[in-house]
């Protein structure tokens, strides 16, 4: 089944790991946040959230539809002064219009059906010229085949059913873009990045990650029992020797409103 997001047991999965370099580099190539007023629309545990402070944004507004999400990011960001967090969706942030320099939905859309009105409620809320940053895979990011850098590639290799799903709920790069234009942005630009996941000294680590699910709402869809037999064929796939380094395919949409 679907992962909760409102289950007190998830608060935490999205809360581990930092924002890699190869994706603060990318974002500071294209814009600068020096003393600007962000928002990180679906926040989950603030992973992004911070990574947008550490890129010199002077405040952060972390948006999550979830409570325990933001439960989770207050604790993960306990010691930053310059961030603030409200529960709203997409949708309907609850922040007033015309009042940031930038928008980031980090790993959001897929959980999305009606991209014009995601879209058009980040438009509301940017400044005229401010930035929308969109962060999501294509159904032929999700397609990449299985390696021991591309771990995702082996939950589709050993179950099929859960490509499918992977695919029914991406959105093919074309419809983001047109969705953007339809809510008012323009100056549109398309990126590609491999960006850093996780370096795992041993296979061990990496399988335990797994096990917790940790950040990865796909794995959700499987039942204790195919947990458990997904692990044993990717411990067959990736050997006994470490470390390993797993990276994640995205495509990264920037526009103009």
């Amino acid at each position: 089944m679907p992962m909760n997001f409102h289950d007190p047991s998830n608060r935490s999965s999205y809360t581990t790991r930092t924002a890699d370099s190869s994706w603060l580099e990318l974002i500071s190539k294209h814009l600068n946040l020096k003393g600007k007023q962000a928002v990180d629309i679906g926040c989950g545990g603030g992973i992004y959230t911070r990574a947008l402070l550490t890129l010199g944004a002077e405040h952060v507004t972390g948006v999550d539809y979830s409570a325990e999400m933001l439960k989770g990011a207050e604790s993960n960001l306990a010691n930053m002064d310059a961030v603030s967090w409200i529960q709203g969706d997409a949708y309907q942030t609850g922040l007033l219009s015309g009042q940031y320099d930038a928008v980031l939905e980090r790993a959001l859309i897929h959980h999305l059906n009606n991209l014009p009105a995601c879209f058009a409620e980040a438009h509301r809320i940017l400044k005229p010229g401010g930035t929308l940053i969109v962060q999501d895979r294509t159904p032929e990011d999700c397609l990449q085949p299985g390696s021991s850098t591309h771990i995702r590639g082996f939950f589709s290799e050993k179950y099929p059913r859960l490509a499918d799903i992977e695919i029914s709920r991406r959105h093919p790069s074309e419809e983001v873009k047109t969705a953007m234009q339809i809510s008012g942005f323009h100056d549109i630009q398309e990126l590609k990045l491999e960006e850093l996941r996780a370096v795992y000294d041993q296979p061990e680590a990496l399988l335990k990650d797994l096990h917790r699910r940790t950040g990865r709402s796909i794995l959700h869809e499987c039942s204790d029992t195919e947990l458990e037999e997904l692990i044993s064929y990717i411990s067959e796939k990736i050997g006994r020797s470490g470390p390993i380094i797993e990276k994640d395919l995205w495509t990264i949409w920037l526009a103009k409103a």
